[in-house]
């Protein structure tokens, strides 16, 4: 018998492009010819409250079950039917018992806000539609928003209301192939062995038929599990996984017998008109999409409210906070856009006189760490020997001929004089008080999706990445003690509101150190020329 089934959702998730807005005649086309072609599960469409949903037909967002027993075929065995129910979106005590009109179950989606706010509300109303009669599908939607041990406790909630199936839902397409074989294996070793695992994935990496691909080997030819797909990949931004591919896949490989013939006649007679008016599939906005894990619909917005380069719209979308990009709220992504544009500067000619200066040479970064007045003879023996580039992160060095980095405004100011005669590079969400400071794009050095992503320093190594310098070494950048109040070389930087965030800021700084070093291993050194907290994160790559 086999492990692995198909459940195409066209008419549900596909349909959200064109707001579920299919005719009666096709919505009876595609579930008469889908069973045709024996796909294994039919999703209907969205069940939702009377109250948002005015149904009058034309559409797959239904209000009572009634309204979808026209569209089922109960001549046809083996063939399930389902509808998807929002958590929030309908009210449950109106659902009614389950009869042969009716579809054969409900898929139950929640957010892990959701979750954590309404647990056992959730879990009331999973009951309640497996005390209709339906068969219980739970969507955890964006499972890679929870921890592992947050996931194992909801697995332990999945455990005790015994639904048919539970899915791992890849909802901003951000998965890659650890990620799943992380999360099935923790789902597959602590999920009763009787209950479904489904797979749900958008298509932002192009990785769908892949992760797909993995979640059946993971299987074991063991497990019932579950595919979701739609036809020609059809859904918002990037899309989903193509029914027709893992229909194909399944018959060559698997030896199913699945009519591949049929899910390409529906896709020409049915789906190919959409794929005309409305652009879905993999995209570079789609795939900022998936980098930040953010919903859709702010891609979406971007791309079609203003004329923007794609780097623009990866750093708005970067700009938006994490809780809140997985939702979408037009109104903010316009503040942050007036915002970005204000900022926002052309920095090429900027980037080529610091080529000319420093490119392909070695810089010595100067951070004001305590370090610089502790190991002073060793600098100033190392500037004799190896004559660096000198660049000092927020304040004035005492060497001469050393340009002076800022990016941070409180410091730029309070330095208005030491200033006068250096060669100074800002970021442009500082304002300049000189025509003769050099101002690099802020958004271009910031290492968004830190809590403290303003790192001056860390801004200052990407600009050398930037740039193509041949060697960094860092003198200075020794990291927080936070019971030590001789952090830097002077007490005007101390700044005690951060005292209790010292431990994050140094696991924030060690990571970004970390990831940069190896996107610049073979081309640049990072070195350290004092001692640092910060060392171990070079180490590693070097």
């Amino acid at each position: 018998m086999k492990n692995v089934r198909i459940l195409d959702c066209t008419l549900r998730d596909g349909g959200r492009i064109i707001n579920c807005e299919f005719s009666d005649k096709e919505i009876r086309d595609i579930t008469s010819r889908l069973s045709n072609a024996k796909i294994d599960i039919i999703e209907v469409g969205f069940i939702r409250d009377r109250k948002k949903v005015n149904y009058t037909g034309g559409s797959t967002f239904f209000t009572d079950m009634k309204q979808i027993s026209p569209f089922l075929d109960r001549t046809r065995k083996n063939i399930m039917y389902v509808a998807f129910i929002d958590y929030g979106m309908y009210d449950f005590n109106v659902l009614k018992m389950k009869d042969k009109g009716s579809v054969d179950g409900i898929r139950l989606g929640f957010t892990k806000k959701d979750y954590t706010n309404s647990r056992n509300d959730i879990i009331q109303c999973a009951k309640r539609i497996m005390a209709c009669g339906y068969k219980l599908f739970i969507q955890g939607v964006n499972t890679l928003n929870y921890s592992d041990l947050e996931l194992l406790e909801m697995l332990n909630m999945i455990n005790e209301i015994h639904p048919y199936c539970f899915g791992i839902v890849d909802t901003y397409g951000a998965m890659y192939i650890d990620d799943i074989d992380r999360i099935y294996g923790l789902v597959g070793h602590n999920l009763n062995d009787d209950i479904c695992i489904d797979f749900h994935s958008h298509n932002n990496y192009q990785l769908s038929f892949a992760l797909a691909q993995e979640v059946i080997k993971l299987s074991n030819g063991t497990r019932q599990i579950i595919i979701d797909g739609t036809l020609n990949g059809m859904g918002k931004a990037a899309g989903n996984l193509n029914t027709e591919l893992i229909v194909d896949y399944l018959v060559r490989k698997m030896n199913y017998n699945y009519e591949f013939d049929e899910i390409l006649d529906i896709i020409d007679d049915n789906i190919y008109k959409y794929a005309q008016k409305h652009k879905w599939g993999y995209s570079i906005p789609a795939m900022m999409s998936g980098i930040y894990k953010a919903h859709p619909n702010n891609v979406i917005y971007l791309t079609e409210k203003y004329r923007l380069n794609t780097k623009d719209i990866k750093n708005l979308v970067s700009m938006i906070d994490p809780e809140v990009r997985q939702r979408y709220d037009y109104d903010n992504i316009e503040k942050i856009y007036i915002q970005y544009i204000a900022e926002k500067i052309d920095d090429t000619h900027a980037l080529q006189c610091l080529r000319q200066k420093m490119g392909d040479k070695e810089v010595l970064v100067l951070v004001p760490g305590n370090t610089l007045t502790t190991q002073r003879t060793k600098i100033k023996n190392y500037i004799s020997l190896k004559k660096p580039v000198i660049i000092s992160v927020n304040y004035i060095s005492e060497y001469a001929e050393v340009l002076a980095f800022f990016g941070n405004l409180k410091r730029y100011t309070n330095l208005t004089e030491e200033r006068k005669g250096k060669t100074v590079i800002i970021t442009s969400n500082i304002h300049s008080d000189t025509s003769s400071d050099v101002v690099i794009n802020y958004y271009s050095v910031i290492n968004r999706g830190y809590r403290y992503f303003e790192n001056s320093t860390m801004m200052l190594i990407n600009l050398l990445k930037r740039i193509g310098v041949k060697e960094i070494t860092l003198a200075g950048f020794d990291g927080f003690e936070p019971k030590n109040e001789s952090n830097y070389i002077d007490d005007s930087f101390q700044n005690d509101r951060h005292v209790d965030d010292y431990n994050l800021i140094n696991s924030e700084t060690m990571k970004m150190l970390s990831d940069i070093s190896k996107t610049l291993e073979g081309n640049c050194l990072i070195n350290f020329l004092t001692p640092s907290k910060f060392e171990a994160a070079i180490r590693k790559v070097n």
